[in-house]
């Protein structure tokens, strides 16, 4: 560099240190620069500390002042015998040894050395700075080169996982391919079988249009056949209650109990009563008597009725008499049947039975029950339902007692219907529904449990009330929007007792005369219903008035007249047997179904 310019120092290594330009621009990275010694620690070092040679031009000093640096340090070589340096034209020379000289020289390389020391102060200041910045660098790239080396290691990684998902996916495309090979044999099979189907289906829908067809036909041949049908039910029953009207709406059946084994032993036969084997409905009673001339003779009684039992009749016998008019509640008609009798004939064996769980032995209660629940079964299949209920009570010295209520003592009363209806009821008593004869089985066991009996001169166990079990029907055919009710009361009545036989003293006197008084006004309204007179004392007795609704000729009614097999009840027979002839002779009016 000439001139007043910055040289680069020859310590730079390289041959592109000589060639640096004026201004120090480093272009490579200084990692292998080493400062000279003694700069650290702030000495200004001398050309041989520095490194640099003794004969290296020194930067911002002339040419002329170089020259005159090399000849003033090769002066003391001089004396050795080697000659001076030719004279330089328009510099003044010194004389050898001249102090001035060499301190002027001297002090002229002290300023030349003091620029190079602070050219190279500047440098090195550069240098630092540059070194700080390619650290800096250095440390940005290493943390690049870092984060590059890790995400090179997870891109390896992502790598290896997608090389690895894809090895698994081509394994399962491969399944796939498979399978949907296999599907498509199963689709190609899967579609020969719907074609055989189709070609099946065609065939089956034509053949269901046929059975269709014949459906509709036999339809609408059903619907002929049920309204045919319906009216053949419609018809039957308007026969049926035709024929039970032409037998009349109150009819008799006598029944004359079998012996007890104890009255086996005292008695070898029946004498006095006579069945005619060609005639069941005819029974002759017969006795001797004596006349007033003293002569005896046999006098005899023939009494008719529209069925006469014997003692061998069984109870099934008896209920089949009586199925039929048990069918008209059914029907809608309301029925009543009681039992007439002295006490000890049979009339609670007959309504009821012994009691026992044998079927064969069952009295008129329960069989009639188990026919109307067959028969409500039986018109199922017609469209109709039908629902009961039953209730039980007493009458006991002219009050009302429920026989299936909780307070046996309380007493009821007798009201109507409605202000404009004739029906009657008794409001609080319990009606219990039922569904089977057992149920009304376990209702008789409780109602015999709580009746009033009591042991007599004439009965171990005589009846000291009035009995009456009533079985409210319910029935409607919804599809004909038909509705109809019926009450079938089955009547057990206390038997009569002759005050001179009973031998009955205070409450047995007392229940003994209600029992009586009762029963006679039953004769009293029956006699005023048949006569036909204006006035007909039901409200005479709770009997009565309870039984308006059926003694009043709206109801179908059938009396069991029940006589003793003994000869030592002759008497009490010959009067049941007249007042149930009195009873036959009635002609009341036409019943009439309960129907909407």
């Amino acid at each position: 560099m000439t001139g007043g310019g910055v040289c680069a120092p020859q310590w730079r290594r390289g041959p592109a240190a000589a060639a640096a330009p004026a201004r120090y621009r480093p272009r490579r990275r200084l990692r292998h620069f080493r400062p000279p010694p003694g700069y650290r620690n702030g000495a200004a070092p001398g050309p041989e500390r520095a490194g640099l040679p003794a004969a290296a031009p020194r930067c911002g000093l002339s040419a002329s002042r170089r020259h005159q640096a090399q000849a003033g340090k090769k002066a003391p070589g001089a004396a050795s015998g080697s000659a001076a340096p030719p004279p330089v034209p328009g510099v003044r020379r010194r004389a050898a040894g001249d102090p001035r000289g060499q301190l002027a020289e001297l002090r002229e390389k002290i300023r030349g050395l003091e620029d190079d020391n602070r050219q190279l102060r500047e440098q090195l200041q550069h240098s630092r700075a540059r070194e700080e910045e390619l650290e800096g660098q250095v440390s940005s790239l290493r943390t690049e080169l870092q984060q590059s080396q890790e995400e090179r290691s997870r891109w390896q990684r992502e790598a290896e996982a997608q090389a690895a998902e894809r090895q698994r996916l081509a394994a399962e495309l491969q399944e796939r391919h498979r399978q949907l090979e296999e599907l498509r044999e199963a689709a190609r099979d899967r579609e020969e079988q719907l074609g055989a189907a189709q070609a099946e289906l065609r065939e089956v829908s034509g053949a269901l249009s046929r059975r269709e067809a014949e459906v509709s036909e036999l339809r609408a041949l059903a619907g002929a056949q049920e309204e045919h049908l319906h009216a053949l039910e419609m018809e039957r029953r308007r026969l049926h209650n035709q024929l039970q009207e032409l037998k009349g709406n109150i009819r008799v059946f006598c029944r004359v109990r079998p012996l007890l084994a104890a009255e086996q032993e005292a008695q070898k036969g029946l004498e006095h009563l006579h069945f005619p084997p060609e005639d069941n409905k005819t029974l002759v009673l017969c006795r001797t008597e004596g006349s007033h001339t003293g002569r005896r003779g046999e006098v005899r009684y023939d009494f008719s009725f529209d069925r006469v039992f014997p003692p061998g009749a069984s109870q099934e016998d008896v209920f089949e008499e009586i199925a039929l008019l048990v069918q008209s509640a059914l029907d809608g008609y309301p029925v009543c049947i009681f039992a007439y009798g002295q006490t000890g004939s049979g009339k609670t064996y007959t309504m009821e039975g012994p009691g026992g769980a044998d079927p064969t032995s069952w009295g008129v209660i329960p069989r009639a029950v188990r026919h109307l629940f067959g028969g409500a079964r039986q018109l199922e299949h017609k469209g109709w339902q039908y629902s009961f209920s039953a209730s039980f009570l007493e009458i006991y010295n002219e009050a009302l007692r429920d026989l299936l209520g909780g307070d046996r003592g309380g007493e009821l009363e007798i009201r109507h219907v409605s202000s404009a209806s004739k029906e009657l009821h008794v409001p609080n008593l319990r009606c219990v529904p039922v569904a089977s004869e057992d149920e009304v089985l376990g209702l008789l066991q409780t109602a015999a449990s709580k009746r009033s009996v009591a042991r007599t001169a004439l009965n171990d166990r005589s009846s000291r009330s009035h009995c009456v079990f009533q079985l409210h029907i319910q029935g409607s055919n919804a599809s004909r929007a038909l509705r109809c009710s019926s009450v079938l009361s089955l009547v057990d009545l206390a038997g009569s007792e002759r005050l001179d036989k009973c031998q009955a003293s205070g409450q047995r006197l007392r229940e003994t005369q209600a029992i009586n008084s009762s029963l006679a006004t039953l004769g009293l309204v029956i006699m005023a219903i048949s006569n036909k007179e204006p006035h007909v004392p039901y409200r005479n007795s709770k009997l009565t008035y309870l039984l308006q609704n059926s003694l009043r000729g709206n109801a179908k009614m059938l009396m069991f007249v029940n006589i003793s097999p003994l000869e030592e009840n002759f008497a009490e027979s010959l009067n049941s047997l007249r007042f149930a002839s009195k009873v036959n002779e009635c002609m009341v009016g036409t019943a009439h179904a309960n129907k909407k």
